[in-house]
């Protein structure tokens, strides 16, 4: 960092974003949760995160409330080469300093479009205005590099909105000196990952184990889409290893739910268990279009136990692709436990796979019967010989219908595996 003369331990740091699209809807905020993240493991108490419009009278006023209290201040947004990006000029007035041309900023800005096979344009060029005494931090995905400075007690840092943009610069330019700055620091966290069971009854198995744990320790879950996260935490290096104790005799209790630790998800840990028993897997997709396969193929090296997948969208590719008899179709509808089930055995056919997950539901919003209701969903995983099938009643909202099924999809999987 630089410029860091403080020390990282009861380091207290504020998060401001801006843009007004924030605000209104258009994008979301992920900076302010991504940055949060990425800190606390280190530590340091977050004490604000606020969102704010491209107003330069609001920016500057924001920091001098931020400044107040906070040894560091991440800002992400309006650094780009457009009108509302204005929180370079908002800086130099709140640090009272002059704005300047930067000759190296231009000549790498000019090498970033040249690589691009593109002329630098007045925009960009005018880009390159910064405020007295910046430190620069390098931004290899884009033109808008970070900016830190030192404000008395204060460290600012600077960088732009887009996402993949400031968290490359964060990881390359920041990180790294807070890792170091912490190693002295007590502070340490584990999360559990669960698949299975739901917060309440994972509340009530380990609640006699928290009990007797000392007040250092905090506990947290943190449910979402079928799984339940447990977070622990100390900053007394004294309870330590009655920590890492609670963790072990949690994670026994709750066997076998836990899946891993410390972000590891579900479609990773799937796939470590099709690695363990040499299978592989092939996906047959209907209500969720391929959403289930995004979430396998997110994994590097998933090819070693995933051959394909089959979007059996209409009812014809589940009949020509699965070889799923249309007189079943006919008698029980595509939303049907005998069809899910069928569409396994047509998979693990077709794609030649040692076991499949199947599909079908109506994600909504429209679709729906008395019968079949918007939301319902049947899902069936296994092989030509054995299937565990599950009817769900999910939501209406079609995003997170698709998005709870595959979760539910891999969680059955993982179920089918562990008990072959």
């Amino acid at each position: 960092m630089g410029t860091t003369i403080l020390s990282i331990r009861s380091m207290k740091a504020s998060i401001l974003t801006i843009g007004t699209e924030l605000l209104i809807g258009q994008t979301i905020d992920t900076n302010s949760a991504w940055l949060g993240s990425q800190l606390s493991k280190l530590g340091i108490t977050i004490l604000k995160t606020i969102s704010i419009a491209d107003d330069e009278e609001t920016i500057i006023a924001s920091l001098e409330d931020l400044v107040k209290a906070s040894d560091l201040v991440y800002i992400t947004g309006g650094l780009g080469p457009t009108k509302d990006d204005i929180t370079k000029s908002a800086l130099a007035k709140f640090l009272e300093v002059d704005m300047y041309f930067d000759d190296n900023q231009y000549e790498h800005i000019q090498a970033f479009f040249r690589g691009l096979g593109r002329d630098i344009s007045p925009l960009h060029k005018a880009q390159c205005h910064f405020p007295v005494g910046t430190q620069f931090l390098d931004n290899a995905l884009g033109t808008a590099p970070g900016m830190q400075f030192q404000h008395r007690d204060t460290i600012i840092t600077s960088m732009p909105g887009v996402p993949y943009e400031m968290k490359s610069i964060f990881k390359a330019n920041i990180l790294p000196q807070l890792q170091q700055d912490s190693e002295s620091l007590s502070y340490h966290e584990v999360t559990m990952h669960s698949a299975g069971l739901p917060e309440s009854a994972i509340a009530e198995r380990i609640q006699p184990i928290l009990d007797n744990l000392p007040s250092s320790i905090d506990t947290a879950y943190l449910p979402s889409m079928g799984i339940v996260k447990i977070r622990m935490s100390t900053n007394v290096k004294a309870d330590l290893e009655a920590l890492e104790t609670a963790v072990k005799t949690i994670v026994d209790t709750l066997e076998p739910h836990v899946y891993g630790y410390n972000g590891k998800s579900i479609a990773s840990a799937v796939l470590d268990i099709l690695e363990e028993k040499s299978l592989r897997l092939g996906i047959a997709e209907s209500c969720t279009g391929g959403y289930l396969t995004h979430l396998i193929t997110s994994i590097p090296g998933c090819s070693r136990q995933y051959t394909g997948t089959i979007i059996a969208y209409d009812n014809t590719v589940k009949v020509s692709e699965l070889d799923v008899d249309q007189n079943l179709l006919d008698q029980h509808g595509a939303v049907s436990k005998e069809a899910v089930r069928a569409m396994v055995t047509g998979a693990c056919h077709t794609l030649n796979t040692d076991v499949a997950i199947s599909i079908s539901g109506i994600a909504g919003p429209t679709g729906g019967t008395a019968e079949k209701p918007v939301g319902t969903v049947w899902i069936s995983v296994g092989n030509s010989q054995k299937q565990l099938t599950r009817k769900f009643r999910l939501k209406k909202d079609r995003l997170l219908n698709i998005r709870y099924a595959s979760n539910a999809a891999l969680i059955m999987l993982r179920k089918f595996l562990l008990d072959l």
